[in-house]
């Protein structure tokens, strides 16, 4: 277990099915040190029938992490849970907002919803097992239910056994006619619900995901609720996060450049290349790369950035310079835009 004084949940990055590897999260976090990293879900059964190492494994760099769990047995999420705290995880975190039907079909994500006291049931048993924090992340409705007052009696009810974290996704879960992608985007959200969660339950720790693009968001979230947590536009746009440490945490430490980023993830390719590449079989230069590609966003170059760093022939390479050509093929591009502007404004 880490043994650092942990950051409190001001900022957060969600579990992102595919995307917040081990990989993404160490290239997150040097953009920022504090802001809190999530795995993506995690099943019970992978764990407990799979490869514990390949699914639990992260660098030592990445803290404060939590490990986000999908299931719904007390038996088997309290086995996991101990194995998270075992393999140094900061939290453990059960998944009770996913709706995607392969999720519902394995009985846990959104549908949990629907059994308030499975789930205290479920975090309870996690409880009694580890000495960690346990949370939920939930939506604030199920279909057609979503009234603030089965939100509230959900989390009540799930509190009763000591939990004080709730991450709430402020729109309702329609499990059945809405793809994963559109229940993200099509039920409408709802952050009066989180606010007003907070106002009725003060003692718990709220923390507010859904919608969330710019620091003025943020700002206005967090006179609401305790926290905020931010998906896509993390992982899209990236350097966006540059500025939560001083902003939210108070350090003024130097914020890394982007080429400062560049060049510290070269040397941990590296390693990860000597340690999992496999002729082919294993880690490949795009498994670590392909988070990588919104590190520009915003500036003159970054779609030249991009194909660089999308060039199949090249990443079959497998060499990390890879990133530093990409970020001088962006920079000649810059100067030509820059030339080129100059000799028409003369």
């Amino acid at each position: 277990m880490n043994t650092k004084a942990l950051p409190p949940r001001r900022v957060s990055v969600a579990p992102m099915l595919d995307w917040t590897d081990r990989h993404c999260r160490q290239f997150h976090r040097h953009i920022t040190r504090h802001t809190w990293l999530y795995t993506e879900m995690v099943t019970t059964g992978s764990l407990l029938h799979g490869d514990v190492q390949r699914h639990l494994e992260f660098n030592p760099g990445e803290h404060p992490v939590a490990l986000q769990l999908g299931g719904s047995e007390t038996v088997d999420l309290a086995q996991c849970a101990k194995l998270g705290e075992q393999w140094g995880y900061d939290e453990i975190n059960l998944n009770c907002g996913c709706p995607s039907e392969r999720v519902q079909k394995g009985a846990f994500g959104a549908c949990l919803m629907a059994e308030p006291q499975l789930v205290a049931d479920c975090v309870k048993a996690m409880k009694d097992a580890v000495s960690i924090d346990v949370t939920v992340k939930h939506r604030i409705g199920i279909n057609d239910i979503d009234s603030y007052d089965f939100m509230r009696d959900f989390v009540g009810t799930v509190a009763e056994t000591g939990c004080q974290t709730f991450i709430v996704h402020a729109r309702t879960a329609v499990l059945k006619g809405l793809s994963p992608k559109e229940n993200r985007e099509i039920p409408p959200l709802k952050y009066d619900f989180a606010y007003r969660l907070k106002r009725e339950f003060p003692q718990l720790e709220i923390i507010l995901n859904g919608g969330i693009k710019t620091m003025a968001d943020m700002d206005l979230h967090l006179q609401h609720v305790d926290g905020v947590m931010i998906g896509r536009e993390a992982y899209h746009n990236p350097y966006f996060m540059a500025g939560f440490d001083e902003r939210y945490y108070g350090d003024a430490a130097p914020v890394k450049t982007r080429e400062e980023i560049l060049a510290c993830m070269i040397p941990y390719i590296h390693r990860q290349l000597e340690l999992y590449g496999n002729g082919g079989k294993g880690l490949r230069l795009n498994t670590v790369v392909r988070h990588m590609l919104g590190l520009m966003m915003g500036l003159v170059g970054a779609r030249t950035f991009r194909q660089v760093l999308s060039d199949s022939k090249r990443l079959a390479l497998g060499d990390p310079a890879l990133l530093l050509e990409a970020a001088q093929r962006m920079q000649s591009v810059t100067a030509y835009d820059r030339s080129h502007e100059e000799q028409f404004s003369n």
